[in-house]
């Protein structure tokens, strides 16, 4: 019978955090009642987080490992997790012990009110304010108004998800923080709660302010993706119709200059306008054809899309079916 919840981390050299961690999941989930699963993706750790893992899964068959065959990143292991998962519901969390599992049981009441994404909210976060709280409040402050969703914490592991608005997410990039996003799109509800955060003790942080770089420009494919994925040409028309307009703008100044001395004279080879209006119109045409070009592109990508994003080196405690 598959179980009732499935909760996944994505282990990066977590060698000293696992023990305690998983410790702390196991009471806590045995205090909830509830049946369920943990699915731990090593993603290419170096330390020896693996064989730690590989001692789980041999002393409690609820314990599932995936090991990747080098390191993928944050997001294609949240992947990995979701397609390993079998639960109703399934809840990421970090594996540095910087999440409670405690805040689970919280998460899942929430979840019974009627939402179908419960997002955590580190409201008392535990990190160094300059190089990661602060450029974590810009982000989310972008990713809110942009992708239309208010949260005060999209950085935040620790969530619950139905499995049904999970079921057509495609996660690349750094796009795991944006699976509100594609839930609220999907007409799914999303909630946020308060939860406990506390400071590393062990291990080094992954994270620094190149991935708030790196969240920026997803997050613009994302206002792409929510407005234009499905009519591409309609971005690449209206930067065609804005050059198009530019070239007769220029052209009509140029003979304006030539012909009626207006704002003053001056013959096509003593003002760049000619160039100008060439360029913009050879622009709009490029424009134009590039926005079919993506028309089909996404009926291609929309039709035949199903690569994974990483590939598996080990499966611990999985039957045929996973």
């Amino acid at each position: 019978m598959d179980p009732k919840l499935s909760l996944f981390l994505p282990v990066y050299n977590e060698e000293e955090n696992l023990s305690n961690q998983q410790r702390k999941i196991t009471e806590a989930m045995e205090r909830l009642g509830l049946s369920y699963e943990v699915i731990y993706v090593d993603d290419g750790s170096t330390d020896g987080s693996l064989d730690l893992l590989r001692r789980f899964a041999e002393a409690d068959d609820r314990v599932r490992v995936i090991s990747f065959r080098r390191n993928y990143g944050q997001t294609a292991a949240m992947a990995a997790g979701i397609d390993a998962s079998r639960g109703e519901v399934l809840i990421p969390m970090d594996a540095d012990l910087q999440n409670d599992p405690e805040d689970i049981g919280r998460l899942l009441a929430k979840l019974d009110e009627g939402y179908d994404v419960v997002s955590g909210w580190r409201k008392d976060r535990q990190d160094a304010f300059l190089t990661r709280v602060l450029p974590s409040r810009f982000a989310n402050w972008l990713i809110s108004t942009i992708g239309g969703v208010p949260l005060h914490d999209y950085g935040c592991s620790l969530k619950a998800y139905r499995r049904d608005v999970l079921k057509e997410v495609q996660l690349y990039g750094e796009m795991h923080r944006f699976i509100p996003i594609y839930a609220n799109w999907a007409g799914g509800r999303v909630a946020e709660i308060p939860v406990a955060h506390y400071p590393r003790t062990a291990g080094k942080s992954k994270y620094g302010l190149s991935r708030t770089i790196k969240v920026v420009f997803d997050l613009v494919t994302i206002k792409f993706m929510q407005s234009y994925l499905t009519k591409p040409l309609y971005i690449f028309g209206w930067a065609g119709i804005f050059a198009f307009t530019l070239s007769m703008l220029s052209a009509l100044v140029a003979f304006s200059m030539k012909f009626l001395d207006w704002p003053h004279h001056a013959d096509f080879i003593q003002t760049p306008l000619p160039i100008l209006s060439m360029i913009m119109l050879v622009l709009g045409i490029q424009l134009f054809l590039l926005g079919l070009l993506a028309e089909m592109l996404v009926r291609t990508y929309h039709e035949s899309q199903n690569k994974p994003i990483y590939t598996i080196k080990t499966k611990l405690n999985f039957d045929d079916r996973s």
